[in-house]
């Protein structure tokens, strides 16, 4: 009976882990608008579930892990600057012992590029770290791809 039981316990454990869902707080798109012959602005835009937030590109040493983006070289284009974010929330973090810069809700980051031949291939990532009140997820990187016409 005792092995019964720990049969069915370890199946049971099983079904729950298989059907148990990855925590995904944040989900990202990627948009673009051309803004003359040669020049586009590429959008990246989280949308982060409530209670949960994503740090900003700006955060000290020493903090979480800032978002940082990564493009892909390419003879179609050339980035024009850094990629910009909004202005984020700060709010003193006991546990880094800093005021650190956070998004909510959703944040749109905007990168311009000139276009090298009017169109372009724009390819890159996005690395990012979330947290709730009570838990910071490992590090995440989502890849994207963009087509400016």
């Amino acid at each position: 009976m005792k092995k019964f039981s720990l049969l069915i316990v370890a199946v049971l454990m099983t079904v729950t882990g298989a059907f148990a869902q990855i925590h995904q707080p944040v989900k990202w798109s990627v948009a673009h608008k051309k803004t003359g012959k040669n020049e586009a602005v590429v959008f990246i835009k989280a949308t982060i579930q409530n209670g949960w937030n994503i740090y900003s590109q700006n955060v000290g040493d020493g903090g979480p892990i800032p978002t940082s983006f990564k493009f892909e070289s390419s003879k179609e284009y050339t980035l024009n600057g850094k990629t910009t974010e909004p202005t984020a929330k700060t709010k003193y973090e006991e546990v880094f012992k800093m005021n650190v810069p956070y998004f909510t809700n959703e944040v749109v980051f905007q990168q311009k590029v000139k276009l090298n031949k009017g169109t372009a291939t724009v390819k890159g990532s996005v690395e990012w770290q979330a947290c709730d009140k009570s838990q910071c997820l490992p590090p995440d990187e989502y890849n994207f791809t963009v087509t400016v016409k």
